[in-house]
């Protein structure tokens, strides 16, 4: 071929999830790790020209604050996480696993925004109206402002925000919608994209604050492409175990207030409920002291919860001892045992161990390593921990205790909820150790966990 002649220009493949392009088809992307994501993508057909406006532009200081002012969703648990409640023309997606209570909550937001004399659309594509006025019913959901629309087809959701032109439009779910003209089933990404950039659109022009339920995939990220993450103003997740009544709302990202807050719920056959002092749930009222049980503080966002931590030390005969747990880390409790082998002293090697939380709690943070070591030590040792007590500090594999963020918030939720002591990680900058006074409390510094246990009076195992 002669040297004049134009190459042809060789066919580009992009990534649907995150946009990477390569030269040539793979079935995985090399930037997001998604499989079957990577597709031809289509030629550019012509340069973007200037165009007329939809109005022009103003300086920052003439745009009106008062069309994006908070707005209570009538669920203050919600508007917690929110950063104050429901602003209007925000995008925001709900997303959690099957049978949490999405919807439940969802019509309860939309019922108490009614209630405001603000006008709502629900639409469903995962029940019938039929199906959702039974929950209206049972909750005490049903109001005249408040408009149910059962429906499957994007055009005809368009149509329903036309005619009602609500305040708060809910759409359950967004996998369930489709688009016409556009390829794919309803769910698959290039639909859910159009879909959503449809009512973002109509979200953001109309002024209408619009919550879009999203389904999970299995390892919990939310299902769809990615973008649909970017294009949404709020993220959050909806949290619980099946075998607990106790829900969270986490807020993974939020354009209009904090990301670390969370909001506590109780589910139950009449509904859902706020719950603004979850502490308790977590808590067991013990009449005596008891063996191989500490309460930690853990912090959920930027709210202190006191969760029991309990411990059971038996003798095996089996070749393997085993080590179970239930609401905590499994890898972390293998490093507390480890931790307190090496340098406690206590030996657990024909010892079976289970660890666990109460009330369903999912104890995370490393904040609460000293706590579950004082509960080991305490059901190996036989020996309750004093009476009143509370246990925080993130535990090093030398032993040594390092200071955990938030400490006096921590400390003044365990004051008012009648704890008297704290056992704390040493501030290495205070100077010695020693004891202080913070909020009616002592509060006992200790450089490492032998420390910690001695203060305790927990000795060494009966079974070492």
């Amino acid at each position: 071929m002669p040297k004049s002649a134009a190459r042809s220009p060789r066919p580009a493949y992009r990534c649907s999830e995150c946009g990477w392009e390569t030269a040539k088809w793979v079935g995985r992307c090399g930037e997001c790790q998604a499989w079957g994501s990577v597709a031809e993508a289509a030629a550019p057909t012509m340069r973007a020209s200037a165009g007329p406006v939809t109005r022009p532009a103003v300086p920052i200081g003439e745009v009106p604050a008062e069309d994006s002012a908070f707005r209570t969703s009538g669920v203050p648990e919600l508007d917690r996480v929110l950063g104050g409640g429901l602003v209007p023309g925000a995008a925001i997606l709900l997303a959690g696993e099957p049978g949490v209570g999405k919807s439940t909550l969802l019509l309860e937001v939309a019922a108490q925004t009614a209630r405001y004399q603000r006008r709502t659309l629900y639409v469903t594509g995962e029940e019938s109206a039929s199906q959702v006025r039974l929950r209206a019913d049972r909750t005490g959901g049903v109001h005249e402002q408040l408009f149910l629309a059962a429906e499957t087809d994007l055009g005809a959701v368009l149509t329903h925000i036309e005619e009602v032109r609500p305040e708060l439009l809910v759409v359950d779910s967004v996998q369930t919608i489709a688009a016409s003209g556009t390829d794919g089933v309803p769910g698959g990404v290039s639909q859910v994209k159009e879909v959503a950039a449809a009512l973002i659109r109509v979200a953001k022009t109309r002024n209408i604050t619009t919550v879009l339920v999203g389904h999970v995939t299995k390892d919990g990220s939310i299902a769809g492409p990615r973008v649909l993450e970017h294009v949404v103003d709020v993220v959050l997740h909806f949290e619980g175990d099946r075998n607990s009544r106790f829900r969270m709302v986490r807020a993974m990202k939020n354009r209009f207030g904090p990301v670390d807050e969370v909001g506590c719920f109780d589910l139950s056959a009449e509904g859902i409920t706020a719950v603004t002092d979850p502490t308790g749930l977590f808590v067991e009222n013990h009449h005596q002291q008891v063996p191989g049980t500490c309460v930690a503080v853990t912090m959920e966002g930027r709210r202190p919860l006191l969760a029991e931590v309990q411990a059971l030390v038996t003798h095996t005969a089996a070749e393997r001892p085993r080590r179970t747990t239930s609401g905590l880390d499994s890898s972390r409790v293998a490093m507390v045992l480890a931790v307190l082998h090496q340098h406690c002293g206590l030996r657990l090697q024909q010892q079976d161990v289970f660890a666990s939380t109460v009330g369903g709690a999912r104890l995370l943070e490393p904040a609460t390593d000293l706590a579950i070591a004082v509960a080991l030590a305490s059901a190996s040792t036989g020996e309750p921990a004093p009476q009143g007590v509370v246990a925080m500090g993130e535990l090093g594999l030398a032993g040594e205790l390092r200071k955990v963020r938030d400490l006096p918030q921590r400390i003044a939720e365990a004051a008012r909820l009648g704890f008297t002591v704290a056992v704390v990680p040493h501030d290495r900058s205070g100077g010695k150790t020693g004891e202080r006074r913070i909020d009616g409390m002592r509060v006992i510094e200790v450089p490492d966990v032998a420390s910690a246990l001695r203060t305790l009076s927990l000795g060494r195992s009966r079974a070492g």
